[in-house]
């Protein structure tokens, strides 16, 4: 079922070219990547783990509340992650010119859809 979810998400978003669900260890429990895309998501899900365990840290050295969301954008691509629960996240892979607040939008709608999943 998480491949199907993620296979929408890049469908419905314009220059999106890959979809990962990660576990907070780095290791990626599904994805999905469009066929004529040169996207490595074991090594997007690794590096990102990291980066977000980072992130975390930082946000409650601040005490600001829970870290729901980090983009980062190069001149060749972007990457959106969302937090799924305590042991997961979401990466999504765009084109430098890919639509993030479309990304944004199915990665909050389908959470809820991946949480089921991983409830069941």
């Amino acid at each position: 079922m998480f491949k199907e979810i993620l296979a929408s998400m890049i469908h419905e978003t314009e220059g999106c070219i890959g979809a990962i669900l990660v576990g907070s260890d780095g290791i990626p429990v599904e994805q999905y990547v469009r066929e004529s895309e040169t996207v490595h998501p074991d090594q997007v899900a690794v590096e990102m783990a990291g980066v977000l365990k980072e992130m975390k840290k930082a946000v409650g050295i601040l005490e600001i509340g829970e870290l729901e969301e980090v983009s980062l954008a190069t001149e060749k691509q972007g990457i959106l992650m969302r937090t799924v629960d305590a042991d997961h996240f979401l990466a999504l892979v765009f084109a430098a010119d890919g639509n993030l607040g479309k990304g944004r939008y199915v990665m909050r709608r389908d959470r809820i859809k991946i949480l089921e999943e991983l409830d069941s």
